[in-house]
């Protein structure tokens, strides 16, 4: 039988103590049917308003949680261990290893594998919670919840006031992307302010005057002047969150898509302001390698433009639906619009009666996203099932369907080109250009270190621009050729996760804009010719 060490008896002693405070993470060494019953016996024996099939979700998360942070504790014990036995050795010599040396290597390595792991499933949890529309938030960001639970935790590490303290560092685990040598040009040029809560979507108006359209947690969609950032209009006709906003392709119109189980077409007549001087804002070479920080300037209580015009009652509006309507898009043409719900269907209004078309069933869990063809009536929806389908309308008699599995996770958005293309991204962390003609397997794939959210691609030069959960916007080209990465610091970019992005190839000042939990949209300028130039 091993004999304990000194050191790990007395980590094993002050780790009996703190579970004895424990009032959320239990762990025995039964069985699982015998910890399963622990665990209900004490969800039963607590009193909450929480359901129990929620709570029991909760423990067996954190249960996981502690079962990583163990794994942790044992490799930093074992590691420290180690370091004493090389330290003894060479002290004939003179010499030491300090603990931050041997954490560079091999054990490291194995580390950061399994925190990695930990971070994902955390990440994908505060993202559930978060999409679910209701009153405006102030929800931390995924790395404040990871801190929070190692502040929780920290105390199973050993401390001690002689010798190296060993401890694997695990946030540093968000894995960069190798410097380019692009010359081009991203500007950051304008910086839209007014709403109350996270913007999910935006989108630009094809009509003149072209405006800026946002939509956002905080129950309202915003039109801004492009030139200016002046808030034109403020739409506050739904009851929860507005998840989507698309422009009608011939009239002054938008569709707005909402957690209150409907979708809304509005008539909008806005006066675009006078132009003021833009000031000198120096460029930014696109690859700023700068880490942003966690503070958030844009989190107050900001009030929205107290100048802006409201509009409350919607033209038509579309019900049917059973769940959050989470997308809506207009077919060509205009007189029809299709919405997409986490009630697993989508569905294929008439515009101008109001009355259901079709009803799209098939995906197995909730939809995410749909796009309609610029040109052709082709609808594209996105799911949680790990699938996007094709559905064909363009013959009246025949409506045909194509599932595609490319990904391992949610398809949080799939897109369709000017040409014969479809590019979809995934919560698996890539992006999957598509070629409509043989949709058997992907043309190219596009490998990140982030999620991916709802993407765009432009109209001339298709260029992809992708959203990320991590802060980041980068830009590739259709054979997955990565060209840019937007400015990102303590002073330019986005602070939380970035929704959405649009492109307005057309507008001389701003051709891109993103928009993200931090409740701010971004017009950018990209030199694209440089881009094009660079590659």
């Amino acid at each position: 039988m091993p004999v304990e060490s000194g050191s790990s008896a007395a980590a094993r002693q002050a780790k009996q103590k703190r579970k004895s405070h424990s009032l959320s993470i239990r762990r025995t060494n039964s069985t699982e049917q015998e910890r399963s019953g622990l665990q209900r016996d004490m969800l039963e024996g607590q009193d909450s308003k929480l359901p129990l099939s929620l709570r029991t979700n909760l423990l067996d998360l954190f249960s996981q949680i502690e079962r990583e942070f163990e794994n942790l504790y044992i490799e930093n014990l074992e590691l420290r261990r180690e370091i004493e036995t090389l330290n003894d050795r060479l002290s004939g010599d003179g010499q030491t290893f300090d603990g931050a040396d041997l954490a560079k290597g091999a054990l490291k390595t194995k580390a950061s594998h399994s925190t990695s792991q930990l971070s994902q499933k955390l990440k994908t949890t505060y993202k559930a919670s978060t999409s679910k529309p209701g009153p405006a938030f102030d929800s931390p960001s995924p790395r404040d919840l990871v801190l929070q639970i190692w502040n929780l935790f920290s105390d199973l590490f050993p401390k001690s006031t002689e010798g190296p303290v060993c401890i694997i560092p695990i946030f540093n685990i968000v894995s960069s992307f190798k410097a380019t040598t692009s010359r081009a040009v991203c500007q950051l040029v304008r910086e839209y302010v007014g709403h109350r809560d996270g913007i999910w979507d935006l989108s630009v108006s094809r009509t003149q005057p072209v405006v800026l359209g946002t939509a956002s947690a905080d129950h309202s969609a915003m039109l801004w002047s492009i030139e200016t950032g002046k808030c034109l209009l403020k739409y506050v006709g739904h009851q929860g969150s507005v998840n989507s906003i698309k422009f009608h392709p011939t009239e002054q119109m938008a569709l707005t898509a909402s957690g209150d189980q409907t979708a809304h077409i509005w008539r909008y007549m806005v006066q675009l302001p006078t132009p003021q001087p833009v000031a000198d804002i120096s460029q930014t070479p696109c690859e700023d390698d700068v880490d942003s920080s966690d503070k958030d300037e844009a989190d107050g209580e900001a009030e929205g433009p107290s100048d802006c015009p409201s509009l409350r009652v919607a033209t038509t509006t579309l019900r049917s639906h059973q769940g959050v309507v989470i997308a809506a898009d207009w077919l060509v043409g205009g007189k029809q619009a299709v919405t997409a719900s986490w009630d697993r269907a989508a569905n294929l209004y008439d515009v101008e009666t109001s009355e259901l078309v079709h009803s799209l069933t098939g995906h197995d869990q909730e939809l995410t996203h749909c796009c309609t063809h610029p040109t052709q009536r082709l609808v594209v929806t996105s799911s949680r099932d790990t699938t996007f389908r094709l559905w064909d309308f363009r013959d009246p008699s025949i409506h045909s369907v194509n599932v595609f599995q490319g990904h391992t996770d949610t398809v949080t958005s799939a897109v369709f080109t000017v040409g014969d293309n479809v590019v979809s991204g995934s919560d698996d962390r890539t992006v999957k250009v598509w070629d409509l003609k043989n949709m058997r397997s992907p043309i190219a794939t596009i490998r990140t270190d982030s999620a991916v959210n709802r993407i765009s691609v432009s109209v001339t030069q298709k260029i992809i621009a992708l959203p990320h959960d991590n802060r980041q916007v980068r830009l590739f080209d259709m054979a997955g050729v990565r060209l840019a990465r937007l400015p990102q610091s303590n002073r330019t970019g986005h602070r939380r996760m970035v929704c959405c992005s649009a492109w307005c190839e057309d507008n001389t000042s701003c051709n891109l804009f993103t928009c993200g939990f931090d409740r701010q949209a971004i017009g950018w300028n990209i030199n694209i010719a440089a881009l094009l130039q660079e590659k």
